[in-house]
C-alpha cells in the first residue's frame, strides 16, 4: 500500500467530533513524493542511515529521531494500540518522508515505523529540520503541511497515542479525553461494556471499577486513573528540563499571549521555554468558535487558532513544557528562578507573566463535590456530547459564554443561559448578542445567579438559580453546568517575588507601577511598559491590569513585550 496513493481504513476512518479534514483530497499533501533534485538540496541537513530487513527506525511512545526521507526501499507505519494489535497506518516509498508535528520537537512518536527489506535513508534530527524548514521556504512550507495534516488525521482516526479504558461518562475519563484533545494528541476510548478487549483487559488483571479510566500505551504499559502530569511525562509532553541552562526568557501560561511571546521572540533567536499547568491554548483554547479575530471572516476554533501558534512556537525552536504546576517566582538576583512542580526549578534573565485567570467559582457551598462530575469551566465536543437533548445551564455574560452558548445550543434540547448583569450586550460582542437572540432554544436569565446544587454518586442532577430582581427560584433536573463568568488572575506563585497587584489582584504594569508611591526597585521606578514592578519580570494578555479581554489584544501584547525584552538582554549584555 503506498500512501501516495491509498491509505489504511484506519487512518480514512472515524472523525472526532468537531474535527474534519477531507482525507482522500489532500492525501497528495499528507504524503508528498520530493523529487532527486529536491532530496539533493535536503542531503546537507541529514544524513544517509541504512536499515536491515525489519529494523524499527523509530517505535511509538520513545523519543523520536527525527524525520527520515526514504532513498531506496520501503517504509511501514504501524501503530501498535497495546492489546497486541499492530494496525497499518500508510506505506512510505523512495521520496516520501516520515513524521508528524511532535517531530519538530523530538517528542515520542504516535506511531511506529518498520524497514520492509533494506532501506537507506537520510535522517535529519529535529533542530535541522526545523533550520530546513525556515531556510528552504518551499520545500519548508510543503514539510510542514504534511506534518500538520498527519497529525489531524491521526486525531480524526483515532490512531496512535494511548487508548483510554473506561465508560465515557465518567468523571475522570472526561477529564483525561479533554486533557489529550487540548492538546491534540490521538487517542481511542473503548468501552468496556462494548469492547471484547477492554473487557479482557480488565479481567486479566482484575482491575476494580475505581482504578478506571486506565491509558493503554503501544508498548503495553498500564496507568490507572493517571493524573494529567502523569499521562504528559510519558507521552513525552514534559521535556527533559536543565536546571543549570539561563533562558533568555521564560514564558508562564501558554494562552494567546504566551504562544505569541514564543513564536516572536524565538524567530528573533532568543532562547524560550514556555510553561503551561494544563494545555495550550488557555481559556481562548476551549472557545468553540472565535469569529472576531482578524483574518479570519468564518470563525476559527480557539483550539485550532491555539493548536497553529503551538506549531508555529515549535517551528522557530522554542521549548514547550506541559502540563507543568509553577509553585513559585523568585527574583532576589540577576537570574530569575521559577520553582515548579516536582522540586525543579528552572532560570531565566527575563520572565513573562501570560498566566491569564481562571473562570469565577459561584458561592455555593457544594460547587466542588461537583466539578468534573457535572460542573465544567469549557464546552468541547467531548462534553457537548454529553449534553445532546438534554436542558444545561451556562452562567456567564462575556464572548466565552456567548460562544458557548451558541456551541452547545446545537446538541443539547436547551441552554440555560444565567447572567449576573441586567442585559448581555454590557460585556458581549454584539454579533453574539444577536445570534444568540435568534436561537430559539436558549432562554436568557438576567440578573439571575445559581444558589444550590443537588446529585448523587452519579454527579449533578439538579441546579436552583434565583432571580435578584424578583427574588423568585426555580430548580430545573440539570445534570451539566458551565461556569463562564468573571475572571480571577492567576497570580498566586507570584506572591513571594514582590509584584504588584491591583486591588482585584491583576498585574500592574508601566506607568502605573511608576505612579504607585512607594515604589522602589533596585534599578529605579520607571518601568517599560508591560515590564512590572520588579525588573525584567513583565506581564501580558489577561493577566495584566487593564488589558483588553479579547484573543486579539492577548497576541498583540505577547508580540509587543517582545521588543522591551530585548531592551533589558541587551542592558543585561552590556554589564556583562
Amino acid at each position: 500500500m503506498s500512501s501516495a496513493a491509498t491509505t489504511d481504513s484506519k487512518l480514512a476512518g472515524k472523525s472526532a467530533p468537531g474535527r474534519s479534514i477531507d482525507i482522500e483530497s489532500r492525501r497528495y499533501q499528507m504524503f508528498p513524493v520530493l523529487s532527486t533534485d529536491e532530496i539533493d538540496r535536503l542531503r546537507h541537513f541529514g544524513v544517509v542511515k541504512k536499515w536491515q530487513p525489519g529494523e524499527m527506525l523509530f517505535e511509538a511512545g520513545k523519543p523520536g529521531l527525527g524525520m527520515v526521507i526514504v532513498l531506496a526501499g520501503r517504509v511501514t507505519i504501524s501503530w501498535f494500540d497495546g492489546f497486541g494489535h499492530e494496525l497499518p497506518v500508510a506505506d512510505l516509498g523512495p521520496g516520501q518522508f516520515s513524521g508528524e508535528v511532535g517531530t519538530l520537537s523530538g517528542r515520542p512518536a504516535p506511531v511506529s515505523a518498520r524497514a520492509v527489506g533494506a532501506v537507506e535513508t537520510l535522517l535529519i534530527k529535529p533542530e535541522l529540520l526545523r533550520a530546513l524548514i525556515i531556510g528552504e521556504a518551499e520545500l519548508g512550507e510543503r514539510i510542514m503541511r504534511a506534518l500538520i495534516l498527519r497529525r489531524v488525521a491521526l486525531i480524526e482516526s483515532g490512531s496512535g497515542g494511548p487508548v483510554l479504558v473506561g465508560d465515557s461518562k465518567f468523571a475522570d475519563m472526561v477529564r483525561l479525553q479533554g486533557f489529550l484533545t487540548r492538546n491534540g494528541i490521538p487517542h481511542t476510548v473503548l468501552d468496556p461494556e462494548t469492547s471484547h478487549d477492554a473487557a479482557a483487559l480488565i479481567r486479566s488483571h482484575e482491575l476494580q471499577r475505581k482504578e478506571l479510566p486506565l491509558a493503554v500505551f503501544s508498548d503495553g504499559t498500564l496507568l490507572k486513573r493517571p493524573s494529567e502530569i502523569e499521562l504528559g511525562r510519558h507521552l513525552g509532553l514534559l521535556p527533559e528540563l536543565d536546571a543549570k541552562r539561563i533562558y533568555d526568557v521564560i514564558v508562564v501560561g501558554a494562552g494567546p499571549a504566551g504562544l505569541a511571546t514564543a513564536v516572536y521572540a524565538a524567530s528573533e533567536g532568543l532562547s524560550v521555554l514556555v510553561l503551561d499547568a494544563r494545555a495550550f491554548g488557555g481559556q481562548a483554547g476551549a472557545s468553540a468558535r472565535i469569529e472576531n479575530y482578524l483574518g479570519f471572516p468564518t470563525g476559527i476554533s480557539g483550539q485550532a487558532l491555539a493548536g497553529r501558534a503551538f506549531v508555529q512556537a515549535q517551528k522557530f525552536g522554542a521549548e514547550i513544557a506541559l502540563p507543568v504546576g509553577v509553585e513559585r517566582l523568585i527574583c532576589d538576583g540577576t537570574i530569575l528562578t521559577v520553582n515548579i512542580a516536582g522540586g525543579l526549578q528552572v532560570r531565566a534573565y527575563t520572565i513573562v507573566v501570560a498566566s491569564g485567570a481562571e473562570y469565577r467559582r459561584p458561592q455555593v457551598g457544594n460547587l466542588a463535590d461537583y466539578e468534573g462530575r457535572g460542573v465544567h469551566y469549557w464546552a468541547s465536543p467531548i462534553e457537548a456530547k454529553l449534553c445532546r437533548s438534554e436542558e444545561v445551564a451556562l452562567v456567564g455574560g462575556g464572548n466565552s459564554a456567548g460562544q458557548a452558548a451558541v456551541f452547545l445550543a446545537d446538541f443539547a434540547e436547551r441552554v440555560h443561559l444565567l447572567v449576573r448583569g441586567t442585559n448581555l450586550k454590557a460585556r458581549m460582542s454584539n454579533y453574539l448578542v444577536e445570534r444568540i437572540a435568534g436561537i430559539p432554544n436558549i432562554s436568557v436569565h438576567t440578573e439571575t445567579d445559581v444558589t444550590a446544587l443537588a446529585g448523587d454518586d452519579s454527579g449533578l442532577s439538579a441546579v436552583t438559580w434565583r432571580n435578584r430582581k424578583t427574588q423568585e427560584e426555580q430548580q430545573k433536573s440539570i445534570r451539566h453546568l458551565f461556569l463562564f463568568a468573571g475572571a480571577d488572575p492567576n497570580t498566586i506563585w507570584l506572591k513571594d517575588c514582590g509584584v504588584m497587584l491591583d486591588a482585584k489582584g491583576f498585574v500592574l504594569t508601566g506607568a502605573e507601577v511608576s505612579n504607585v508611591r512607594g515604589a522602589v526597585a533596585a534599578e529605579g521606578t520607571n518601568r517599560l511598559p508591560l515590564e512590572t514592578s520588579v525588573p525584567r519580570v513583565f506581564a501580558i494578555g489577561d493577566v495584566r491590569a487593564g488589558s483588553t479581554k479579547r484573543v486579539a489584544a492577548a497576541v498583540g501584547e505577547g508580540a509587543a513585550v517582545v521588543a522591551q525584552l530585548h531592551t533589558v538582554l541587551a542592558a543585561i549584555e552590556a554589564r556583562n
